[in-house]
């Protein structure tokens, strides 16, 4: 019967620490306080200049979409 109280009292302190693991790694990611955003790139300047091109042009949806992920 100690040989069972042993295997559950070795199990229960292994549990606790990874418990005790995780709690230090959120405590030390909570500590440091919010990431500051760097500087942020400026989106592409706009090319109003109308072309047959099938490439990336900036619109005004994506104007709108570049002001809404601002930080």
């Amino acid at each position: 019967m100690t040989v069972k109280q042993t295997r559950v009292a070795r199990r229960t302190f292994l549990a606790g620490a990874g418990v005790v693991a995780a709690a230090t790694g959120a405590a030390a990611l909570t500590a440091r306080g919010p990431a500051m955003p760097g500087p942020t790139a400026a989106p592409p300047e706009p090319t109003d200049t109308p072309s047959d091109s099938k490439g990336y042009r900036v619109t005004d949806h994506i104007r709108k979409y570049y002001r809404t992920t601002l930080v």
